[in-house]
Formats: C-alpha cells, structure tokens, sequence
C-alpha cells in the first residue's frame, strides 16, 4: 500500500510539474497580446515613444521581425535617427548579411537626403540576396514597403536569372502596376497565363483590381488591345481566349463575349459549361437577346447535351420575360402560350420545373384571363412528386396573388399568412410580408399597412427594405396633414388595379383623383403613374408631358429624380431626342447628387457626349487567329 501511495503522489507531482509551465506560458501569451493590443493602438494614436517602448519589449520576447520593423518605424516617426542606426546596426551583429537590414538602413539615409549613401546601401542588399524563392520575396516586400519600386523589379528580376525555375510572373506584374507601367504588366500577366492556364482565376482577380484602380477608365480598352494582339501571335493559347470573354463579360458585352465563346467551342470544344454560364450572367443583367442566343446554341447541340433541359427553361424564360417587359402593341400573347406549351412538351411537368410553372401560370391569370387553369396548373404542381416546402411556398404565393387578382382578398391573405409562416427564417418570408402589407394598403387600411412596412424596413433584403421604406413614406406624406384618408384610399384602388394590369381602370380612378382633389399632395404622384403606364401602352410622348410636368414643377419632391431619369430615358432611348437626354443626365448629376441614380446617369452623359465608344463588333477568335 504504501508503495502505491508513493506511485499516485509522483504521477500527482510530475503532472503539476507539466502544468506549471504550460499555464506560465499561456499567461505570458496573453500579456504579450494584450501588450500588443496596446502598442498597436498607441501607434494609432501616433503616440510613437510608448509604442515603441511595447514594440521593442514584444520583439525581445518573440523574435519577430515585424516588430522589431514596427519599432524602427516609430522611431523614424520620432526622427530618432541615430538610434535607429544603432538598432540596424546591432541586428546587423545578430543577423549577418542579412539584405532586409540594408534596405532599412538605405531607406534611414534617405530620410536624410543622403540619395547616394541609400542607393550604396539598396545595392549591397541585392548583392547579398539569397538564392531562394522566400528569400527573394521577403527582400522585395521590404524595398516595397518603403516604396523603391525599381529596386523590388530588380530583386525579382535578379532572381529570374538565378533561379529559372521561378519565373516571379505574378509579383512584377504587381510591381509593374505601382509603377503604372501597364505595358509591362499586361506581358508579365499574359506570360503567367501561358505558363499555367490554371492561373486564369489568379489574372482576373489582379486585372479586376487594377481596373479599379484606373482613374480614367483607359486600362480596359489599353489591356484589351494587348490581349487581342496577344491572341493574334499565340492563337494556339486558348486560355487567352478565355480571359477574352471574361473581359467582355465584365464590360457587359455579351454579345462579343458570346461571339467569342461559340467560336472558341467549335474550335477546341468542352465550352458548353462557359455559355451556359454566360447565358446566366446576360439574363440577370439584361442581355436578354444575348441569354436566348446563347440557349438556341445549346439547344442546337441536342437532348444528350448537358445544358439541353436548362437551355430549354432558360430560353421560356428570357421570352417571357421580354414579353412582360415590352410595350401592348408588341406583344403577341397567342404566340407567347403556344412557346410555353412547346418548351412543356419537351422539359415536362416536373419538380425542376416549378419556378418555370409559376411564370406559366402568371401569364395565364394576368394576360390571358384564364384564371382557372393558371390555379390548376398551381395546385397540380404542389402535389407533384420531389416538389421541395419552399418551391411549394413559392407556387402557394403565386397562387395568393391569383386570388388577388379574382379579388378573392381574404383567401390571399390566408395564403399569404401560411407562407410567412413557414418561412421565418429565408427572404420568402420578408417578400410575402411585403405583399400582404401591400395587400392593407390596397384594401384601405393604411395605419395597418404602415405598421408592416416600418417593420419590414429592417429586412435583411436592400431590396425589400427599400420598397417598404418608400411605401411606408408615400403613405405618411399624404396622410399626414389631411382630414381624411379618401383620396390615398381611391390612389391605392388604382395601385390594386395597376397590380392586376387593369391599367384602363387605375387611369380612370387616377383621372378621378386628379380632377376631385387637384390640389393634393398626390398629384405628382398621379402623374409618374400615369406616365409609367402610358410607357407600357407605347405613348411616349403624352409619358414625356407629364414627366416634365414633375420636373418643372415637383422638381424638389421626393418623386423628383425618379421622374427626370425615366424621362431622360424616354427621351434617349424611345423619341430620339439625345442631346435633350444628355442635358437631363447632366441635370441629374448636378441636382440629384446622392440619387441612386447618379451612376447610370454618368455613365449614359459620357456615352451621349463621346467620351466612351459605343460597343463595337470585335472580330471573332477562330481557328486561324482573329478574322
């Protein structure tokens, strides 16, 4: 027994032997840290004598050379020249030849206007650069950090001849890009992406910020013109060819970028997944034309293609959407049925094709009247096999808005209740809540509306956020200061029939309003509606006069900007009237300086006026180069 016991108490001892350092260390780790907490913030506060005191203490403890290099800069700060000296000095003890030491030491004699001493010092340092990668790119860092651009060149360069293994493509380049030698840059980019098509990602990712970077807008068109003669040296580089199309995808050319891509796939072949791609990003930016082009190229590959069934939805899709988005007079429902019937001959009825369904189901009720079979194909879907609970949400919620449109409210809002119900916690949820609070509005019960709307003003969706802050808004402006509510009462009647694309009655009902109360603060507000369905119905010009009527005379109201955009649009892009369209843009950015539009209004000045080029035709990458 007593053996045993001896046993336990020296197991006991040599295990708090183990501890006491670990704890110890733990401790000094957390001093250091907050330590450096502390210094970190002094240097902050440009309280440079106590950082450099932690800095120096911190260093002692770690051996890190980022600190011993922060505490060097605080003494420069301090003008401590002499001691930063001796610091170097002594490290140069410790450190022998090491290189990072004289660039420290040349950028301190610098500070002195000692221009010749710095370069003596610069120059030792590359004479004593290490042959390796690491050793190469620490010693660049250093001469980067203290902004000797040409001397970083030259260390990479240096090591390019004496290790031609390491090409250091990727680092000259960035090192090219602070000198804005944009030349140069390109090739090294260029060469890295011939070396390794894997790099790809790596170029787009570099280029994307260097076009940030740009001041005037010139890098784009300067790097395409490099590109494109690149390509016409070195056709057989196809990757070149891809950082072709991701450019004009960035630039929002689809139409070149989609040139590019089938030309490149007949060539090489395996491009399916980039149109497809390509497909994707053009429809949600508009490029519908593009979106259908690149879909009829899949669907002509044939059903053992890939993308066939997608392309298939994808092209319904982009038709639909062009067809809810044109003027009445273009648009040929009667044909628009008879495509939706033949894309559902071929991709069936079916759980991947639910969000297909609702668009299907929406142009039924909303243009052909046939309420019945839109609810019927709504509720057929619902019950189809591998149907998910949010796809079945999201057909139930186009179904409430059917019931909307049969002015079947009570049933909606029903609906609508069970979706937010069970969608707590995705943006359904906040979407739904938004249209049953826009729901109260239509019905009238505007203090019920409101109190939905300011709630949903704290959406994690910008765009639902935004849409419940402007109704909340419009709604507390004109009812504010009046005895009654009638008036917001009848202009939400129209919004109801607006919703319904009973665009007829809300005219009447807006006509109705304006001539009862003529003086209201509705009455800008009946006019931008008024021209906003005028646009649908393809009358541009009576859409233009009451357009201006806002501009001349509610220029200051909330609707003000909104107004001068969409009629600059008109006036550019429907009645042809451009200089009177840039005068507008001009006026945008002048008046509205902090309006959401300020961006496109600029960009649309500067096309009308000639400084940027309109999107030209660039010739296509086939097999003998560019023809």
């Amino acid at each position: 027994m007593e053996i045993k016991a001896t046993k336990y108490w020296l197991i006991v001892i040599c295990f708090w032997m183990l501890l006491i350092p670990a704890f110890s260390f733990g401790q000094q780790l957390k001093m250091d840290f907050n330590k450096l907490q502390l210094a970190n913030q002094y240097y902050r506060d440009q309280d440079f004598e106590k950082s450099a005191v932690l800095y120096f203490e911190i260093y002692k403890l770690s051996g890190g050379e980022h600190y011993f290099n922060m505490y060097l800069n605080c003494l420069l700060e301090l003008k401590n020249y002499a001691q930063v000296e001796e610091a170097i000095k002594t490290q140069l003890r410790q450190r022998k030849n090491d290189p990072v030491l004289f660039v420290q030491w040349g950028y301190l004699l610098s500070l002195q206007n000692q221009k010749e001493e710095a370069n003596q010092k610069y120059e030792q340092a590359l004479e004593m650069m290490p042959n390796s990668k690491g050793d190469c790119i620490r010693l660049a860092n250093a001469f980067l950090s203290r902004r000797e651009y040409e001397y970083a060149q030259q260390v990479y360069q240096l090591g390019r001849e004496r290790m031609p293994n390491e090409s250091f493509h990727y680092e000259l380049a960035r090192i090219f890009l602070y000198q804005r030698n944009y030349e140069r840059m390109f090739q090294e980019y260029l060469d890295l992406l011939k070396m390794d098509d894997s790099n790809l990602g790596r170029v787009q990712s570099s280029m994307s910020t260097a076009f940030r970077l740009d001041v005037d807008n010139s890098l784009r068109d300067e790097f395409r013109v490099a590109l494109l003669r690149q390509i016409q040296q070195e056709p057989q580089v196809s990757s070149y060819n891809h950082l072709l199309i991701w450019l004009f995808i960035q630039e929002k050319r689809f139409s070149q970028a989609l040139r590019q891509s089938i030309a490149l796939d007949k060539r090489i072949g395996s491009g399916d997944a980039q149109i497809a791609n390509l497909a994707r990003i053009a429809a949600g930016n508009d490029g519908i034309e593009e979106a259908i082009r690149a879909y009829d190229y899949l669907i002509e590959k044939g059903a053992a293609g890939e993308f066939y069934m997608e392309a298939y939805q994808g092209k319904m899709q982009m038709m639909y959407h062009q067809f809810v988005n044109s003027t009445e007079q273009y648009r040929d429902a009667g044909k628009l049925q008879s495509q939706f019937e033949a894309t559902f001959q071929v991709v069936g009825y079916q759980a991947e094709t639910s969000y297909l369904v609702i668009d299907f189901a929406h142009f039924l009720a909303f243009y052909q009247h046939d309420v019945e079979r839109a609810s019927s194909l709504l509720q057929d879907q619902m019950t189809m096999s591998g149907v998910t609970p949010l796809q079945r949400d999201q057909l139930k919620n186009e179904l409430a808005d059917i019931h909307v449109l049969k002015d079947d409210l009570w049933e909606a809002i029903l609906l609508y209740s069970q979706i937010i119900d069970d969608n707590k916690n995705n943006p359904l949820g906040d979407e739904v809540k938004l249209k049953k609070a826009k729901l109260g509005y239509y019905m009238g019960n505007l203090s019920w509306a409101q109190a939905q709307l300011d709630v949903l003003k704290a959406s994690t969706s910008k765009l639902i956020a935004n849409d419940a802050l402007e109704l909340s808004i419009f709604i507390s402006n004109n009812t504010a200061l009046d005895t009654t509510a009638v008036p917001m009462q009848l202009f939400a009647k129209a919004d109801l029939y607006r919703f319904r694309k009973q665009d007829s009655l809300a005219l009447i009902m807006l006509d109705s309003i304006e001539a009862q109360y003529s003086y209201h603060s509705l009455l800008d507000d009946i006019y931008f509606r008024k021209a906003k369905m005028l646009i649908d119905q393809g009358r541009f010009e009576q859409a233009a006069a009451l357009l201006e009527k806002i501009t001349s005379g509610f220029a200051y109201d909330l609707l003000g900007d909104d107004a001068l955009f969409l009629l600059a649009e008109l006036y550019e892009q429907k009645l042809d009237r451009l200089p009177e369209a840039a005068d507008l843009y001009k006026k945008m950015l002048l008046q509205y300086s902090g309006s959401i539009y300020v961006e496109d209004a600029r960009e649309r000045y500067r096309r009308l006026r000639g400084d940027v080029p309109v999107n030209k035709e660039m010739p296509i990458i086939g097999e003998q180069g560019i023809n």
